[in-house]
């Protein structure tokens, strides 16, 4: 059906209506999974559409409906590669496929305002809603964003997060489970390399790391002047500084599988033996730990899920404002070594 298109011309909803004999309004509706149309409608028209090349016309569904079928992912650029940003795109992505939505990735920098990007978006109405992360407890992007009336999602929680849609990692119990790990390793000494501390998480993992370990009868320290969102090289100087400097460090909780290889080269250049001499705990979205050092303790964050179930969190808002926001929790597993 495809060869009998013009090269030159454009699929529009008129040839795929000319194609099936359905209504162009039937198509259009079909296309957007409107509930009224049928399974077996919407099947042929999608197979009619994907068979000829059809795109739908962003500048047309703007002037026709005021929206752009666009979602912006709005990301910090100093995020390590190796941590979980790009299964986050993909999985957002991928709940996007098959909805009229497409998935745009905004940057913004280290020394920019945060909100400087979400307000370009929502006052260019260059999308229809806003997906972000690195939320801070009391996050002006957020508080601007519900004063707006806009539709976003965060991953991660706010103080007002019970007024907004959010997938989390329950970081808490992240910390928790850190500190009753390597204590019960017989660690007592632990070193927490956290993420920035003016981020909601990273006071989520200090809190219930420090909680945790006072209660165990061990004590857990902040590592100063590093965070686990810097570079390897950065890390690596803090550790082996901070292992110079306090022997009787024995055990250290990170919040990155970057941070936490870092962490074990310095404690190995510094003569200790991961499992033996000093213990480390970490969270990764991709199982890589235990091939770099079985010995390491990790609990396993599922970003996949996280992404997934943010875009469908948006969508919903777009669709129907006034119902509640979708919300998510994940809850740590750990991967014991083998």
């Amino acid at each position: 059906m495809a060869d009998s298109q013009s090269s030159a011309e454009r699929p529009t909803l008129k040839t795929i209506s000319q194609m099936t004999g359905l209504a162009v309004a039937t198509v259009s509706r079909a296309l957007h999974d409107a509930p009224d149309i049928g399974v077996e409608t919407k099947r042929r028209v999608h197979e009619v559409a994907a068979q000829i090349g059809y795109r739908p016309n962003r500048a047309g569904v703007r002037l026709r409906t005021g929206k752009t079928n666009v979602i912006s992912l709005v990301l910090s650029t100093e995020h390590d590669v190796m941590n979980h940003t790009a299964r986050l795109i993909s999985s957002i992505a991928g709940a996007l496929n098959g909805t009229p939505y497409h998935l745009i990735v905004t940057p913004f920098f280290p020394t920019e305002d945060p909100l400087t990007p979400i307000k370009y978006i929502v006052e260019t109405a260059s999308a229809d809603a806003i997906i972000m992360n690195q939320t801070q407890p009391n996050d002006p992007r957020v508080a601007w964003l519900m004063e707006q009336g806009f539709p976003f999602a965060t991953h991660g929680r706010t103080d007002w997060c019970d007024q907004h849609a959010y997938f989390d990692f329950d970081n808490t119990r992240f910390g928790e489970l850190g500190a009753e790990r390597l204590i019960g390793r017989g660690r007592k000494h632990i070193a927490l390399i956290a993420p920035p501390m003016s981020q909601n998480y990273a006071q989520n993992i200090a809190e219930g790391a420090t909680r945790t370990a006072e209660r165990l009868g061990g004590k857990v320290t902040l590592l100063n002047g590093v965070t686990s969102d810097d570079a390897s090289s950065d890390v690596e100087v803090a550790v082996r500084a901070a292992l110079k400097a306090d022997p009787t460090i024995d055990g250290i909780i990170t919040a990155s599988t970057t941070s936490c290889m870092a962490a074990c080269a310095a404690a190995e250049d510094e003569g200790r033996v991961v499992g033996k001499d000093i213990d480390l705990f970490s969270k990764e979205a991709i199982q890589i730990l235990k091939r770099f050092r079985r010995e390491i303790q990790s609990v396993q964050e599922d970003v996949s899920t996280a992404g997934a179930f943010l875009a469908r969190a948006v969508i919903k808002r777009i669709n129907d404002p006034d119902a509640l926001p979708m919300q998510g929790l994940d809850t740590p597993r750990v991967n014991i070594p083998t």
